[in-house]
């Protein structure tokens, strides 16, 4: 079992960036492979970037790539998000995720691939 707690998002103008941080409760957080994904209003749950169970394999969403960057911590149990340039279409409820994987070098793009969930931080970017 693992609990996944996100930090707190908050409201950011358009251009600025913003770290997001989930801190993975027990000892075996380098057992998981860790995502983040996204939900604005009104649209579906999309998928933000992956990283594998070392951190040494990573991947983000095409339209994100070189704006957005996953990285961890495993000695903190924490795994990060850094968003830049921050657009207004950025706004959205963002999740960390959490699948037990095999494969120190496997990453995830699918929700439905993994097992547990934050609650959840909201991010505004205003224009």
């Amino acid at each position: 079992q693992v609990q996944l707690v996100e930090s707190r998002g908050g409201l950011v103008q358009a251009g600025g960036s913003l770290r997001l941080s989930c801190a993975a409760s027990g000892r075996t957080f380098s057992m998981y492979a860790m995502g983040w994904f996204r939900q604005a209003a009104g649209k579906e749950r999309e998928f933000v970037a992956a990283i594998s169970r070392s951190g040494g394999t990573t991947y983000c969403a095409p339209s994100l790539k070189g704006r957005f960057t996953i990285s961890r911590d495993n000695g903190k149990n924490t795994v990060y998000l850094q968003m830049n340039s921050l657009k207004p279409e950025d706004s959205a409820v963002y999740y960390c995720a959490a699948k037990m994987a095999t494969y120190l070098s496997g990453y995830y793009s699918g929700g439905h691939e993994y097992d547990y969930w934050g609650q959840g931080t909201p991010v505004t970017v205003s224009s």
